[in-house]
């Protein structure tokens, strides 16, 4: 098995985690803030990831000589994430979807520099027809701009300097280490920021096995995204994440009633088109070396 296939694999336990975590956040978006969600959520991250750690004697694999970069990472997500709860709250979760894979635009041209990666025609053509497909779903104009538009689109541009450092980390890192400190440095901002009104609210035993999902979910999404990215380069795995924009169109359709028409499914079949091109030519490109 190649690479590249074994990141698509990977990918597919990312698209599942993130679609069952934004579904989770937007029905405890009325009993916890954003803040508040991130704090439970690092705080069953924490648990998990020192349990595992435990069992499986994996402290020894968590360093401390780039607390640097983790910090100026997880301050990245920190913030996109927030931005990326407060809008499936408010907005379609095709259209939060939609407008957070702007983000693989900006790891494209920005990984030859932070990364070093080529950019080979097959992955820039791979990304510009997601990108298209996006568009087709979206439909954004300007009478559509709002709160939601606002904070989801500018979350991909968190999510991409996270993506990057993430790949920068995993040169010399294992997932262990960069999941602990995730976490760790998460929770510790998550408590700030939902404490500094002196008030957080406790989840009860509705929100609960919601705030848990999440935790366990954010925690998936992220073991399975750094493995794909430990394996294969950036411009490889991050447009095979686009799949999850029909799989979200979907589920929001299903869950909460919202209006699923044809423009998903073209602008989908564009994204799974340059998807599959993407991997069948780096799949061929492995096997010929």
């Amino acid at each position: 098995m190649t690479p590249t296939v074994r990141a698509a694999l990977w990918m597919i336990g990312s698209i599942a985690s993130f679609s069952t975590m934004a579904v989770a956040g937007r029905e405890v978006s009325g009993s916890l803030d954003t803040f508040e969600i991130m704090m439970y959520r690092s705080l069953v991250g924490v648990i998990m990831v020192c349990a595992l750690a435990t069992a499986t004697g994996a402290w020894r694999h968590i360093r401390i000589d780039r607390l640097g970069m983790h910090l100026v990472r997880n301050l990245a997500h920190f913030t996109g994430q927030n931005l990326w709860f407060y809008a499936v709250t408010v907005i379609p979760l095709a259209q939060v979807f939609a407008l957070e894979f702007t983000s693989p635009i900006w790891v494209i041209v920005l990984s030859p520099l932070i990364l070093g990666e080529r950019l080979t025609p097959v992955r820039a053509l791979a990304a510009i027809m997601g990108f298209i497909g996006i568009l087709i779903v979206a439909r954004p104009d300007l009478a559509g701009v709002n709160a939601g538009v606002v904070t989801a689109a500018s979350s991909a541009i968190f999510f991409a300097v996270t993506i990057m450092l993430t790949k920068r980390l995993t040169r010399h890192e294992g997932i262990a280490s960069i999941l602990f400190w995730l976490t760790a440095m998460q929770l510790i901002m998550g408590i700030v920021m939902a404490g500094y009104d002196g008030d957080i609210a406790l989840p009860d035993l509705q929100t609960g096995p919601w705030v848990f999902l999440i935790g366990c979910a954010g925690l998936l999404a992220h073991y399975c995204l750094t493995n794909a990215l430990a394996i294969a380069p950036a411009t490889v795995v991050v447009p095979i994440d686009f799949v999850r924009l029909p799989t979200i169109a979907v589920i929001g359709m299903l869950v909460y009633g919202e209006a699923l028409d044809m423009w998903v499914f073209v602008g989908a079949a564009i994204i799974f088109a340059g998807n599959y091109a993407n991997i069948w030519v780096e799949s061929r490109r492995a096997k010929s070396l």
